[in-house]
């Protein structure tokens, strides 16, 4: 495995140093838009990028209306998130596991860059917030890389705080409406606090590093605060504040901050908003979050998520479901060589590579990977020579090698994702598994190439490109 340098105890949690950083390093994986653009011209520009097999950050400093900074796609590349843990692509589920591993709790401090404006009362307007609309068929501009916080109160016991992503879209001067769609841990807090007559204290993070945000999709317990996982990534505790109302601790570092309740009596119509599954959903839990402080730095940069199907919004999610799965498996199965959910599957699909075994351990695999992951829909096993990562040679096994009526199997009556628009009223999906393995009487040689005739052909290829003459 090749490895490149990671976050080092004491290293800057900053954003803006990881921006200055990144870009001295890799000038060559940033793209600066310095032309005048408009919102929803920022998600079509990283779907564009996509659509040429490119995966660069954008930084757009003249978005029509912000008045400041935009970045975005940050977690389009698998590279750029493992370089982030001093990984390649290759060996990023390990590393991600090894890092989060090392929890810590975080680090109060008394000050902190979020702390330079601070409004309140009267003073709060959601609707200065610089936001985009990310697609024509959203309801509006969204938050989308907002991590709401949350403190566990004192009846939540064996519950520790908890940070989660919920899409927001600005419903007045000191609201937003937000989707809990996900119905984890601040769903169950808030369900807790409604037992007790109370509303939730929360405090949004919009901006922060993408270590942070990558601890923010930590699948764990609700014993385990993804803030001490944020330690971990880092290598050193995450450095918080506390937020003047309710004592929230969040990155002393962060560009914006909102404090506030979620009042579970409270409704708000929010959505459509393009979802991970390609489509706009107006499926939402529709609660309202009245913000009551406003914390900022004094020029906060806007970090934006791209939604939708893009790997941007889908790698932020599946990184951290990918490497404990993949742990979950490998330990469990050692004959697992690699596992990964590709984009063209949403959150839907997952391949599973592994070496050649006894009759009915491809099944048992891929029982264990739809059980211990409720999201999945569909998983295919292949060899350890095909590559999970390409989805043309996990499609040519399944031609090759699998034949319907004996290798394939589904399982129906399961929860699901409340966002699959496939799922049924009450939320229930089946799920299928394919054997795309040769098994014991495959009877065929797969053709090799000579790789020093590769090599001979790169060369010539290589030859006539520098020779080609430049269009003018």
């Amino acid at each position: 495995m090749t490895t490149e340098p990671g976050p080092s105890p004491g290293a800057s949690q900053d954003l803006r140093v990881f921006l200055s950083q990144y870009g001295a390093l890799h000038p060559e994986d940033v793209l600066n838009i310095d032309d005048r653009i408009d919102g929803e011209d920022v998600a079509a520009l990283a779907m564009e990028l996509a659509a040429r097999g490119r995966d660069e950050m954008l930084v757009c400093a003249r978005v029509t209306g912000l008045g400041t900074t935009l970045v975005t796609n940050v977690f389009a590349s698998r590279r750029r998130i493992g370089r982030l843990l001093g990984a390649d692509p290759a060996g990023l589920h390990r590393a991600y596991q090894r890092a989060s591993a090392r929890r810590c709790e975080p680090r109060v401090v008394a000050d902190g860059p979020v702390l330079e404006v601070v409004d309140s009362g009267d003073a709060v307007d959601l609707t200065a917030l610089p936001l985009i609309q990310h697609f024509a068929s959203d309801r509006g501009p969204y938050i989308t890389s907002g991590i709401i916080t949350a403190e566990a109160p004192s009846y939540a016991v064996g519950r520790s705080g908890n940070l989660s992503y919920h899409r927001s879209l600005v419903h007045s001067r000191n609201e937003l409406a937000t989707s809990l769609h996900s119905r984890g841990h601040l769903w169950q807090l808030l369900r807790l606090a409604e037992e007790h007559g109370e509303p939730l204290p929360v405090a949004m993070v919009v901006g922060a590093h993408p270590l942070f945000m990558l601890a923010a999709s930590a699948r764990v317990g609700a014993n385990t605060d993804e803030r001490a996982v944020a330690g971990g990534l880092f290598g050193a505790p995450l450095e918080v504040v506390r937020t003047p109302e309710y004592g929230i601790r969040v990155p002393a570092s962060a560009e914006l901050v909102l404090e506030g309740v979620i009042d579970p009596a409270r409704r708000a119509a929010e959505g459509p908003f393009g979802e991970f599954s390609g489509y706009s959903s107006d499926r939402s839990t529709n609660n309202v979050l009245t913000v009551g402080t406003v914390l900022r730095r004094r020029d906060a940069l806007l970090l934006d998520v791209v939604g939708g199907n893009t790997a941007e919004h889908l790698n932020l999610a599946r990184v951290p479901r990918e490497s404990e799965m993949a742990q979950k498996l490998m330990d469990r199965f050692p004959e697992v060589t690699a596992l990964h959910y590709p984009t063209s599957g949403t959150h839907f699909h997952a391949y599973v590579a592994m070496r050649a075994s006894r009759p009915g351990q491809a099944r048992q695999i891929m029982l264990g990977l739809l059980g211990w992951d409720p999201y999945l829909k569909t998983v295919v096993a292949v060899d350890e020579d095909v590559d999970v990562t390409l989805d043309s040679q996990v499609l040519w096994a399944m031609a090759t090698h699998l034949q319907p009526h004996r290798d394939v199997f589904t399982v129906d009556g399961l929860p699901g994702s409340p966002l699959d628009p496939s799922s049924t009223a009450d939320g229930t999906t089946s799920r299928m598994a394919l054997d795309a393995t040769r098994g014991p009487d495959f009877d065929g040689v797969r053709i090799r190439v000579d790789p020093r005739r590769t090599e001979a052909a790169r060369r010539l290829l290589d030859g006539r490109a520098a020779q080609r003459p430049r269009k003018r």
